[in-house]
């Protein structure tokens, strides 16, 4: 009964706010197409859908708004009026009472709160759908205090999520079925990739590990500060890490004022996101303005804060590859080898014509090169981009869904700081001295030592195994054709003339390739 209710109050909203007519007009079914008319009737639908959506979503509560939210980055999927609404959602909820915020953590820690917590505040400093946060004092076996936050799991989430988790499948396996771009739109994998984020963020010892491996990878950096995470009181549902302070990033006059180099602040962010992406392929990917801190203490003036990391991004060796080959190519306006990389990677049919691919990759991305951020919108590249993709039945891929929001955010953070900011140039030398690394000798070399106990390993056995194959007699299954190479010492020394000789030309290669982008990086040559 109550997902009954439920459904007809969704339903009822989605009439309120014209949904149906955003929806259904796509729908094949005649008997749909004339409900949707139907239901039209006599409603104020002047709003823009797009407008009219979010307004819905956000009276349909949180688990609504993190849906379109997470929908806001599939722009590949969505039209850009309707994109640009949704991701104007805010996951701002009323706090839940610290009585229960109190009780939860004592149910996690089996322990009087004053016996873990010198000093507790019971005003959340802020809270969204999935949790809220609160300021501590924290007493360890020693006597000893740390300022901390602690975050408290919203009580009763689990259930909640899964009522309308069951409603939102069940409503896109409906579009999937009946609507004329269902298969394009792909509703049921979207939901599905929801279904797994919010599952993730549920779970407050994942977030804690992947701050925990955050701040591993940038340890080096000296760029960006991640607070430590207390692994005695971490529960599933409670989170005690380090208090961070610092100025929003979205503060721009305070930052100022602080005396915070604006321009190096937002080169700061291309790099910080370029490394974790390239180097490490784990990155924080809810870097909007809400979750970015600036620090203005004396040791660490002018770093990045980074907090809640219940969204991370990670990327294989192939797709970080995959990518930097993309944005080198886009860099050197080489349209060609990206739409080469697009037939390459399966994106795009086999039979696509690279050429046609090419011209349309070109008209899209030639308008917006040598201009400042403050003149272009990478949104826009990639929206038009999206749409030129539909053409050519590019599919997007599901790893890189989280990249591309990322590296919205990692804009608008760019415009909000130095709007004469070049995005391209502050990332071109970055990705080339990663390729460098990656298709170089330094890899080659990395790969060897790495290898290098298990080469160690069958040396030894090498010269046994070698005689007792030679030893073969013919009967015994030794190829007819390998036994006359065997016989035959002149061209055995011949083959192994070749080996070597193949072997140096290799080892020249190498050298010869990392002089050529070596030359092309110092002298800007390309």
């Amino acid at each position: 009964m109550k997902r009954l209710l439920r459904a007809t109050y969704i339903a009822w909203v989605a009439l309120r706010y014209g949904l149906d007519e955003l929806v259904l007009t796509s729908f094949r079914h005649p008997g749909v197409r004339l409900a949707a008319r139907i239901a039209s009737v006599g409603r104020d639908l002047s709003a823009p859908r797009g407008q009219r959506l979010r307004e819905a979503l956000q009276r349909l509560g949180p688990i609504f708004v993190k849906f379109g939210q997470v929908l806001s980055t599939r722009r590949d999927l969505l039209p850009p009026d309707v994109a640009d609404e949704l991701a104007r959602l805010q996951d701002r909820v009323p706090p839940f009472p610290a009585e229960v915020a109190i009780a939860t953590i004592e149910r996690a820690f089996r322990k009087p709160l004053g016996d873990i917590f010198s000093s507790f505040e019971r005003e959340p400093v802020a809270s969204a759908s999935i949790a809220q946060v609160h300021f501590a004092t924290l007493r360890d076996e020693h006597g000893r205090e740390r300022e901390v936050a602690v975050k408290v799991l919203r009580p009763g989430m689990q259930k909640v999520i899964e009522q309308d988790l069951d409603l939102i499948r069940t409503m896109a396996g409906w579009v999937e079925r009946l609507s004329a771009d269902g298969k394009r739109l792909k509703p049921r994998e979207v939901v599905a990739e929801f279904d797994k984020y919010l599952h993730d963020e549920l779970d407050l010892v994942r977030e804690a590990a992947s701050a925990a491996q955050l701040r591993r990878n940038m340890a080096g950096l000296d760029l960006v500060l991640i607070p430590e995470m207390f692994w005695d009181w971490i529960r599933p549902d409670v989170l005690v890490m380090e208090r961070m302070t610092g100025i929003p990033i979205g503060q721009v006059d305070r930052l100022r004022e602080a005396g915070v180099d604006l321009k190096q602040l937002a080169r700061d962010g291309v790099t910080i996101f370029f490394t974790q992406v390239f180097r490490d392929g784990f990155f924080h990917a809810d870097m909007h303005p809400g979750n970015i801190m600036v620090s203005v203490a004396p040791g660490t003036f002018g770093r990045y804060v980074s907090l809640d990391f219940g969204i991370v991004g990670t990327l294989t060796q192939t797709d970080k590859e995959y990518l930097a080959q993309n944005f080198t190519a886009f860099f050197r306006r080489d349209y060609k080898r990206v739409a080469e990389l697009h037939v390459e990677s399966g994106w795009v049919p086999a039979d696509t014509r690279v050429d046609e691919l090419e011209s349309a990759i070109r008209s899209v991305c030639e308008p917006y090169f040598d201009r400042p951020l403050s003149q272009i919108s990478l949104g826009m590249v990639l929206m038009r981009l999206f749409q030129t993709s539909r053409r050519f039945h590019v599919e997007i891929q599901p790893q890189l869904v989280l990249l591309q929001k990322t590296l919205l955010n990692v804009e608008g953070l760019g415009r909000q700081l130095d709007p004469e900011l070049d995005l391209w140039a502050t990332a071109k030398p970055f990705l080339e001295k990663w390729m460098l690394e990656q298709v170089g000798p330094k890899r080659f070399w990395r790969e060897l030592k790495e290898q290098a106990p298990y080469y160690a390993k069958m040396l030894p056995d090498l010269p046994r195994l070698l005689h007792g194959y030679l030893q073969q007699r013919p009967d015994e299954g030794l190829n007819a054709q390998l036994l006359e190479v065997i016989r035959e010492q002149r061209r055995t020394n011949r083959l192994l003339a070749a080996i070597l000789y193949a072997g140096a030309g290799f080892l020249l290669g190498l050298v010869a390739m990392q002089l050529y982008i070596w030359v092309r990086i110092n002298f800007n040559w390309g």
